[in-house]
């Protein structure tokens, strides 16, 4: 009887309990490894309790990636959490892109090649933090990362033109960091080209925690000294509306029912 090779990657949502997804849960307790960033464990709690956990820093994701295979292969059953959705800016991709590399001949793992791997989505910060406010992605949208690290920036640049220019809402990842700190301003300066500065702008961070601040600002008020690697920011379209009730207040994207109602 052959040894089983599990390998469960593993979206844990936005941070908040409530919104990990019972599939997630599963995974987690039907493993005896789990691999991520410590925080992602410390945020999970409880289900991760009488688990060996291997917390590998930020910056070590190849690290990570290559440990969860190495550990699945050896018939451990393996958990790869990360934050928000696995598959969206996270650990799923090279998960694959290693397994890619193996079948290219450019790794010496076969033994990879045997693992079954279960991709378990979660809530992204995006759908998080549109939640928090309303519907603002309510219509066509898209993300850009603003970390020049692995992609460069010319691209970065053509793509927030591009997404200008067909006016989808936007969700900004990686929008400072300590080091670099001007490309979002960058950012809210092509969008000016193409929708009105009164936009609605979210900046949601630590999204669903207990430190969770949420802010809607205009898009010509939008500055990165506001604004961390904890900050979720996203831009409406042209046709995004912020209404107040009050105290209430929400953010949401037409879809075109105003011929209809």
């Amino acid at each position: 009887m052959s040894l089983k090779k599990q390998l469960f990657v593993v979206g844990m949502g936005p941070g908040n309990a409530d919104l990990v997804a019972p599939k997630a849960l599963k995974a987690v307790e039907q493993s005896t490894d789990l691999v991520a960033y410590g925080l992602y464990l410390d945020l999970l709690g409880e289900p991760c309790n009488n688990k060996v956990h291997h917390d590998l820093p930020l910056g070590e994701e190849i690290g990570r990636a290559r440990l969860a295979l190495d550990l699945a292969a050896s018939g451990k059953t393996t958990s790869l959490i990360s934050s928000g959705d696995i598959g969206i800016y996270a650990m799923a991709t090279l998960v694959f892109e290693l397994l890619d590399r193996q079948l290219q001949g450019l790794e010496d793992h076969p033994e990879w090649l045997d693992v079954e791997i279960d991709v378990v989505p979660g809530i992204s910060a995006m759908q998080a933090g549109a939640s928090r406010i309303g519907a603002m992605l309510g219509h066509d949208f898209c993300t850009v990362s603003l970390s020049d690290l692995l992609t460069p920036w010319e691209t970065i640049d053509k793509r927030i033109h591009s997404a200008g220019e067909g006016d989808f809402v936007i969700s900004f990842y990686n929008p400072v960091s300590k080091k670099r700190d001007w490309q979002l301003n960058h950012a809210r300066d092509v969008l000016l080209k193409y929708r009105p500065a009164s936009t609605p702008v979210l900046l949601g961070r630590q999204l669903t925690r207990e430190d969770e601040t949420i802010r809607i600002i205009r898009l010509d008020e939008l500055d990165a000294k506001d604004v961390d690697m904890f900050t979720l920011v996203s831009v409406g379209n042209s046709e995004s509306r912020h209404i107040i009730n009050g105290e209430k207040s929400w953010v949401y994207t037409p879809r075109g029912y105003k011929k209809k109602l």
